[in-house]
């Protein structure tokens, strides 16, 4: 197997407390599962039904609303997840947003905060959480084609007791064969998205 291949398919999996990795209850099929985004959860860059959480849907079983927004940031998706958490409430809640908060310079800090309501919203209504770690897209990180995860994640994964699944995204956009432009995937990249949260969440447990 490639080195590529080898980094995409096995993330490493942080919880609160001592940030060991920790076997959950399985998830079964059919179970209503939201992922919540932007642009790279919609698809952008790809064409219908390339989408990282149709493709997720068709490995698990499950029946993924893509809530997938081009554009939208943190700052106003905390709003916009709390009514996409009724009818049905979802049993996981798969968050992948960020990085437009980053591009546009907003501090670290006041983007961790609004993705922390975003957990505690679904929390509240029984949902699990997992985030997909986003990164802190920066002009080297792009010339240098070396893009890392903002440390929000993996401190709220540690701070809420929730999993994150590091690194995946960020190697994607390392990758211009995987991308349709600077900041989105394209059809190739977005299977190696899924395939990537596939492994984490199987990895910890939450696919049967």
């Amino acid at each position: 197997m490639k080195r590529r291949g080898f980094l995409l398919l096995l993330p490493a999996l942080f919880v609160a407390g001592c940030g060991k990795k920790q076997r959950l209850a399985a998830i079964p099929a059919a179970s209503p599962v939201l992922a919540f985004g932007d642009s790279v959860t919609f698809g952008t860059g790809a064409a219908p039904g390339e989408d990282w959480p149709t493709l997720l849907a068709g490995m698990t079983g499950w029946n993924i609303r893509n809530a997938g927004l081009p554009g939208d940031t943190a700052e106003a998706g905390k709003a916009r997840l709390v009514p996409l958490l009724e009818h049905p409430v979802p049993t996981l809640v798969i968050i992948t947003i960020g990085g437009n908060d980053f591009l546009r310079r907003r501090p670290a800090n006041a983007v961790k905060e609004d993705l922390r309501q975003m957990i505690h919203s679904s929390q509240a209504v029984g949902g699990r959480v997992v985030l997909v770690g986003v990164p802190e897209l920066s002009l080297l990180a792009v010339v240098a084609g070396k893009p890392a995860d903002s440390p929000i994640y993996a401190q709220l994964a540690r701070e809420e007791g929730v999993l994150v699944i590091p690194d995946v995204f960020s190697n994607i956009l390392g990758q211009p064969d995987l991308c349709a432009d600077r900041i989105h995937p394209n059809a190739q990249g977005y299977r190696q998205l899924a395939t990537g949260i596939h492994a984490g969440l199987r990895g910890a447990g939450l696919v049967p």
